[in-house]
């Protein structure tokens, strides 16, 4: 009796947390860690841009099928860290990928960055240190230098001396870089942590080591975006970018340094603006539908099973609240497909909330008393529930694996939905259901527990 009510105090407590998570709030700060816990809703639903990028290369020239993709996997990781979350592309035929931006309304920015080819250096710049965006030239050529004015005469009329151009040497490319984080130092100040391969850490130890108090710039596309001035010698192939950073700005050059590169070079070939009032009319409809079939079920379960059916119509509402919780904490993207998954869910989790109740009744006519019916209903019902959930997790698993494929990307919030929604309605049935019917049923007198569970 002692572990029921111990269950149960469990269970008040991770209700009351989903609830507060559910209820409009102002998100989680802690520290410098902060996060929104608003219900991001998809294209279909809210509206937004459509924008179709092609490969800029001629049309005779063959393209690997794997750059495209790691092309499409480093625009997502790009906007994703941009705070773009709810952007979702997909390879497009041979040539093309298509992107989508949610709510998006600063879209000349994000486009800028995400068709950029990124050629990503680590300059050495002596005792020079160049403001930011200035463009130079490197020792690995490309770039655009300022061109070189007429020489002026002299008074005999010999042309004066005339300053080359400065070609900076480059010490390192990006594609030595193997994680890049945005960390903050013992003050709370953001500092952008880097590490390097192994290749990368010998050059980076030597150089560091002969050129402490110096400046190395960090280059894309020939533009200066920072020039940190080096410490100490980084010896052990990891480090940290140092300046007047804000969030943002950290986590802007951590982008940068991190998907500073495309394999295939990129250009916008067409733009869609997407309005969102389709989606709100197929919003409100689902929210009309759900509370409809919800009352309906409700009203059966209670009809027909009594005391079971109230408990379940209670699981249920827990099930729901936990659920929507976890899709605002991941967060989880909702379209009208992603919609879907989560109400076929729900049918999961009522179906094996009735699994137990029929092996209840079973048990029961059979004569058992109450803990034993429960007992046995329980795990008499556990391998169906078990097996059932199994196979509708491995389906959601293949839907979700081949989503990226052209076509068939709306198949992943649905996926993501229901492989979410069936984990919260097993755990639920295993903890929720079994703890309120062991509360519950010895609170009926045995002379009327055949009227209170519908037999």
């Amino acid at each position: 009796m002692r572990n029921r009510y111990v269950n149960l105090a469990i269970i008040l407590v991770i209700l009351a947390a989903a609830i507060w998570i559910d209820l409009p709030n102002n998100g989680i700060t802690i520290g410098n860690f902060s996060r929104t816990l608003d219900i991001i809703l998809g294209l279909d639903l809210r509206g937004g841009m459509q924008v179709l990028l092609e490969a800029d290369v001629p049309q005779d020239v063959s393209i690997d099928p794997q750059s495209l993709q790691d092309a499409r996997t480093i625009l997502e990781n790009r906007s994703n860290g941009l705070g773009v979350s709810e952007v979702v592309f997909q390879v497009a035929g041979t040539r093309r990928i298509v992107g989508e931006f949610p709510g998006l309304t600063n879209t000349e920015e994000v486009i800028s960055i995400l068709k950029e080819t990124g050629q990503l250096e680590f300059v050495d710049m002596g005792d020079t240190p160049l403001a930011e965006g200035t463009v130079i030239q490197t020792s690995q050529g490309g770039g655009t230098v300022t061109p070189v004015e007429p020489s002026p005469t002299s008074e005999v009329g010999q042309p004066t001396p005339t300053e080359e151009p400065v070609i900076w040497q480059t010490v390192m490319t990006g594609d030595q870089l193997k994680a890049v984080n945005v960390t903050t130092d013992s003050l709370g100040n953001y500092e952008v942590a880097f590490e390097l391969k192994p290749e990368g850490r010998d050059v980076f130890a030597e150089f560091t080591s002969n050129n402490i108090n110096k400046y190395l710039a960090i280059v894309l596309d020939k533009r200066i975006i920072s020039t940190p001035i080096i410490r100490n010698a980084i010896t052990e192939g990891s480090g940290v970018i140092q300046g007047n950073f804000d969030y943002d700005s950290a986590n802007a050059l951590a982008i940068q340094l991190r998907y500073g590169s495309l394999p295939v070079p990129l250009s916008v070939v067409e733009t869609r603006v997407i309005g969102p009032t389709l989606g709100q009319d197929s919003l409100e409809r689902s929210y009309i539908a759900g509370l409809i079939g919800f009352a309906i079920v409700a009203l059966f379960m209670l009809i027909y099973y009594r005391l079971p059916g109230a408990v379940a119509v209670l699981a249920i509402i827990n099930y729901a609240l936990i659920t929507l919780a976890l899709f605002k904490l991941i967060p989880v993207t909702l379209t009208l497909p992603g919609i879907a998954g989560f109400l076929l869910s729900t049918g999961g989790a009522l179906d094996a909330n009735i699994l137990i109740f029929e092996r209840l009744k079973e048990e029961l006519r059979a004569g058992r008393n109450l803990q034993t019916a429960l007992d046995l209903g329980w795990k008499r019902a556990w391998s169906s529930i078990r097996d059932s959930n199994i196979a509708t997790l491995i389906t959601s698993g293949i839907l979700f694996w081949f989503g990226s494929t052209y076509g068939a990307s709306i198949v992943k919030g649905f996926a993501l939905t229901l492989a979410l929604g069936v984990i919260v309605s097993v755990l639920n049935a295993v903890f929720v259901t079994r703890t309120f019917l062991s509360i519950s049923s010895p609170l009926v007198k045995n002379s009327r527990y055949k009227f209170w569970f519908g037999i």
